[in-house]
């Protein structure tokens, strides 16, 4: 199942905190990456929030490899999440 999770920072978050872990949040997305279940991985264009696009069995997967990232973790951000299927106009189209 394809899942995009769309980034929102937290009320909490700081500058400095993010600083402090950035190289271990893009160590540990490089570990999911490798892995194989986040697939894509963008940052919006009108603000650096991330958009990644996984793989995995179902939502609760998603939730689960998202929260070992460290800025998920330590509540610095959370992941909207948003299952997709396949758009099936074409078969009601082309019948």
């Amino acid at each position: 199942m394809k899942i995009l999770a769309l980034e929102k920072e937290l009320d909490n978050a700081r500058t400095i905190d993010f600083r402090k872990n950035a190289k271990a949040e893009a160590k540990a997305l490089w570990q999911l990456y490798l892995k194989e279940i986040v697939r894509e991985f963008y940052f919006r264009k009108e603000k650096n929030l991330a958009v990644l696009i996984l793989e995995v069995k179902n939502k609760a997967e998603a939730k689960k490899a998202l929260g070992k990232l460290p800025f998920v973790s330590k509540k610095l951000i959370e992941f909207e999440l948003i299952p997709l299927k396949p758009y099936p106009g074409f078969k009601r189209l082309f019948k």
